[in-house]
């Protein structure tokens, strides 16, 4: 059986897009999965879109994500150089468009702006332009008398105006188009760069790609790489196209959309196995229900035929869901290591952080979720003392007062102020007056955070924030309820 090869061929112009985050992850799988070679190639022919610093973006993306390359520009393994733009200084893509061009199989252009401006048409209320091979007539004297004058040119695929072209995918099925509808696409453009079509199927022919993901929207295309297959008698790799990606109004996920690259959810506090784990899912799914994964139980458990044809919605909810499943899951110290700097900017206070972090663990989905649930350690905010009241506990204002008085004298003899013995103080305190702890912790909580709902019980905010800053918490607390 042939060895599989697979290829993640991202352009460097800027942030690695989810859905090209989904490709190189679903291109990983289907060569892990069996054993095969995960091969990174970078596609650099469109000067123009060209961002500085992307490659360095790219192979952070893939290091973080684990989506670890067999082969790549810092890796060889045969099949260099894995820069297109090196390939292209090579000569390579010149020397197999001339090949075609002996073949009759593509032709020179030599048509200038003007001329390319008087072919476009409006259909549909769309500007489209189709060559009409004009240049394919040119005799060999006529070529070569252009060539020798220096005259700028392209080449162009020869494209039959009859019968059809089809093509197998492994999702959609058997694909045909007619020949009619196919341009004779450029191959090399007037800079002498391979277009993005002609290089991709050289490259992946040279470099043995068994298996080539790419999104939907390259299905239109995917007929002009057949047709080049056929006219340099190779064989087509298997072609797996995926669906499209959906925000939740079930429109294409832009970069308005805020969360559309793999840094966006980094940078709003998402961990990277939960981003992997989320994207695979992103029109995949497993023979059962389950939703949790790490990067080796997707390789075990990917099949590529049970990728999906619909549309993949981005569900923020779901993806907060799934993060806080694994913020659970991680160590305490792994944790702590990412959630200081998020406590840091909002508790500026000399208090054990560590403690903070333990209340929070278990009850955040992202990191920035921290800030709110925490802000009270720095300061009480501004509360209504309705929130004294509490009809389980059959809490009043009245009763809060009373309570906080009396407790308040507890605490102000208490030298350990540890949690453990906080709670077995008030406990005892409530087993004396005869009250449920529920009644007891309620207008205490209240005090010491001025938050309807926090992280941790009025015991553990008291040990985190201490006797002195507690006692003066309660105080403030019984001087509004005695004002009101």
């Amino acid at each position: 059986m042939k060895k599989i090869r697979t290829r993640f061929a991202p352009s460097p112009t800027g942030r690695m897009h989810v859905g090209n985050l989904r490709t190189a992850l679903y291109t990983y799988l289907i060569a892990k999965h069996e054993g095969g070679d995960f091969v990174l190639r970078i596609e650099d022919t469109d000067q123009e879109r060209f961002f500085d610093g992307a490659l360095d973006i790219i192979y952070h993306t893939l290091e973080a994500t684990g989506l670890k390359h067999d082969e790549g520009p810092d890796k060889d393994g045969g099949y260099g150089p894995y820069i297109q733009s090196e390939r292209c200084s090579s000569g390579l893509y010149m020397k197999y468009a001339k090949e075609l061009i002996a073949k009759k199989e593509a032709y020179y252009c030599f048509c200038d702006q003007e001329r390319l401006n008087s072919l476009k048409q409006v259909v549909g209320g769309k500007e489209i332009s189709i060559y009409d091979k004009h240049c394919l007539h040119l005799s060999e004297e006529e070529v070569a008398a252009n060539l020798e004058a220096g005259k700028p040119f392209v080449i162009r695929a020869n494209v039959p105006n009859e019968g059809e072209t089809s093509f197998h995918d492994e999702i959609y099925g058997d694909i045909s188009q007619p020949n009619e509808e196919l341009d004779d696409m450029i191959l090399i453009k007037s800079d002498g760069y391979p277009t993005y079509n002609f290089a991709n199927v050289v490259d992946d022919h040279l470099m043995n790609i068994t298996h080539v993901v790419r999104g939907n929207e390259y299905l239109s295309s995917a007929p002009k790489y057949t047709r080049l297959y056929q006219a340099f008698g190779w064989e087509e790799p298997k072609y797996i196209h995926c669906p499209l990606i959906t925000n939740e109004d079930h429109q294409k996920l832009s970069k308005r959309s805020g969360h559309s690259s793999y840094e966006d959810l980094i940078d709003q506090g998402f961990l990277s196995e939960a981003v992997v784990n989320f994207v695979a899912l992103l029109g995949w799914s497993p023979s059962d229900n389950r939703e949790i994964f790490s990067l080796p139980e997707l390789v075990e458990a990917f099949d590529y035929h049970h990728i999906s044809k619909s549309p993949a919605v981005f569900d923020m909810v779901k993806l907060r869901w799934m993060n806080g499943e694994y913020m659970k899951a991680l160590d305490f110290d792994s944790f702590y290591e990412k959630a200081e700097p998020y406590i840091k900017k909002t508790v500026t206070k000399d208090y054990d952080l560590k403690k903070i972090a333990a209340l929070v663990k278990t009850r955040i989905e992202v990191f920035p979720d921290i800030a709110d649930m925490i802000d009270f350690f720095e300061e009480v905010p501004d509360y209504d003392l309705d929130m004294y009241k509490n009809k389980r506990n059959k809490c009043t204002l009245e009763k809060s007062l009373e309570i906080l008085l009396e407790v308040r004298d507890i605490l102000s003899g208490m030298d350990d102020f540890s949690n453990d013995a906080l709670f077995v103080a008030l406990g005892a305190y409530g087993q004396d007056k005869g009250y449920k702890v529920g009644l007891v912790m309620w207008p205490v909580r209240t005090a010491v955070s001025g938050k309807r709902m926090t992280p941790g019980g009025a015991t553990e905010i008291m040990e985190i924030i201490g006797k002195e800053e507690s006692l003066r918490r309660i105080d403030q607390a019984i001087s509004r309820l005695q004002a009101q």
